[in-house]
């Protein structure tokens, strides 16, 4: 009987730490929704789940308010594992000061946002390391606090809600030395997530600017080159039936349901796992922005137009360490 090699047993881990991260809210949804139901209906123990539901009332709040992290999950080696099948990696270009707040704006979102999750929701690059003092916070939608343990599995992980109560808190009651991570794009911006396509939904994302002036911290700009080469997409006729029905759910629920796909377990094969590509963060340099408790849209638009300056900056300065071509250019839509 032949036994796996070092090199395939490592192949093996990292295609199952990627997978059960990218399976884990589906999973833990049903198995949450089902266990439940199976309570309810077909036991004596419905009282468990009243207890379940109860705390969650309880406990409703806490990703509003930081959260409960534990280090001791951000640093599985699992999570190793997954930052090493791409591989991502994270790439300083200015010091940070332990001393001031910031909020970090992630581009692209990509699909699943793989390169933000590796770099900032754990410690598997060595981000404590290269920033020393700073907190990371990254921020998600309410939606998944819904769930029982989907919620304190995100939590673990210094994952908070971003909605605005959430970044107040974080900003004005946990002192000094916190990033909140925030991927302005949003799953908008998924639609735009294809191989050779550098495109952000930028141009009318401004309410992170607004809490940035409203709490005079500074906004750092990343950029995750490699992000938009982990899938491809299918792209259904403009005007089609398909195409119809996925406008009108963007319309409805700013989600735009795309057709995405990958590879599978093995190599050379189809499925929903990313392709293993390298993706590398670039973290730019913090732009400051003064305290104006009550920031009027002009002041909002001045900041926000030098903040997409930035970003562009950022792009053309590392684009051809990347393969990217001298000429290409970022669109902001």
């Amino acid at each position: 009987m032949l036994l796996p090699s070092r090199k395939d047993l490592k192949t093996m881990l990292e295609v199952f730490a990627v997978f059960q991260w990218a399976l884990s809210a589906f999973l833990i949804v049903i198995t949450v929704a089902l266990v439940n139901l199976y309570l309810l209906v077909f036991t004596s123990y419905w009282p468990v789940t009243v207890l379940i539901f109860t705390w969650l009332a309880i406990d409703w709040k806490t990703p509003e308010r930081g959260g409960r992290r534990f280090n001791c999950v951000r640093r599985w080696r699992l999570w190793r594992h997954y930052c090493s099948y791409f591989p991502i990696k994270i790439l300083k270009t200015h010091d940070i000061s332990p001393s001031h707040n910031y909020i970090l704006a992630c581009h692209p979102h990509g699909i699943l946002s793989h390169a933000c999750f590796g770099n900032f929701a754990t410690d598997a690059t060595g981000f404590s390391k290269i920033f020393p003092g700073i907190t990371t916070y990254t921020l998600t939608l309410g939606a998944f606090f819904w769930v029982p343990l989907l919620r304190d599995y995100a939590m673990s992980l210094g994952i908070c809600s971003v909605s605005q109560s959430s970044m107040d808190f974080l900003l004005s009651h946990k002192g000094t030395g916190n990033m909140l991570i925030v991927v302005v794009g949003g799953l908008a911006e998924c639609r735009y997530s294809l191989p050779g396509s550098y495109t952000l939904a930028l141009k009318n994302r401004c309410g992170f600017v607004r809490m940035a002036l409203r709490h005079g911290v500074a906004l750092i700009p990343s950029y995750a080159f490699g992000e938009e080469d982990l899938y491809d997409q299918h792209i259904f006729t403009p005007g089609g039936l398909v195409n119809c029905f996925q406008i009108w759910f963007q319309r409805l629920t700013h989600i735009y349901p795309c057709a995405f796909y990958g590879r599978g377990f093995t190599k050379n094969s189809w499925g929903f796992l990313p392709y293993a590509q390298p993706v590398t963060t670039v973290v730019g340099e913090p732009l400051l922005l003064p305290k104006i408790e009550n920031p009027s849209q002009k002041d909002v638009d001045k900041y926000h137009v030098l903040y997409i300056d930035a970003v562009r900056k950022l792009f053309d300065e590392h684009k051809t360490k990347f393969g990217i071509s001298e000429t290409q250019e970022l669109e902001i839509i």
